[in-house]
């Protein structure tokens, strides 16, 4: 595998995918953790809801960029219900994010395991966490579920 595969061209290599999607994952997630610190900490919004206006924004960036840059090829013909898939997972994602959050903020923060953290800061705790998981299962069920489609075709394929 040349270096140039990983960032450019189309590919339906897993492997390259996956490697894309850190980048893109990470920007998206520099979008979403950006917007809920600004929302909490400069304009005081509850957590759990800056946590919803911040994964939307980072799943819209994520879309654009996955479908873009990762992946071409689609299950889905129609771009809206593609869109719709896509945001379902993550909504699916965003279930998982706001049940991590919420473990942090209301379980973990008021016992203080780590007395070195505010307790009002266990949010950002559960973010990182909540970002591991769900960058999982984003990618898998984007790639398995959406994205998976066979390039070739039936002929080529015999």
């Amino acid at each position: 595998m040349k270096i140039k595969e990983l960032f450019s061209g189309e590919t339906d290599n897993t492997f390259i995918q996956f490697f894309r999607y850190l980048f893109v994952g990470g920007f998206a997630f520099v979008v979403d953790y950006g917007t809920l610190m600004l929302l909490v900490e400069v304009f005081g919004f509850n957590a759990k809801l800056a946590a919803v206006i911040a994964f939307i924004l980072g799943l819209a960036v994520n879309y654009i960029l996955s479908t873009l840059w990762i992946f071409k090829s689609s299950k889905i013909g129609n771009r809206l219900a593609e869109f719709a898939a896509f945001a379902l997972i993550g909504v699916i994602g965003l279930g998982i994010n706001e049940l991590i959050i919420w473990f942090f903020d209301d379980v973990i923060a008021p016992r203080k395991p780590l007395s070195f953290i505010p307790e009002d800061k266990y949010y950002l705790i559960g973010k990182l966490v909540s970002t591991a998981v769900v960058f999982i299962w984003n990618f898998a069920a984007r790639k398995f579920i959406i994205f998976n489609k066979n390039s070739k075709s039936e002929e080529e394929q015999k």
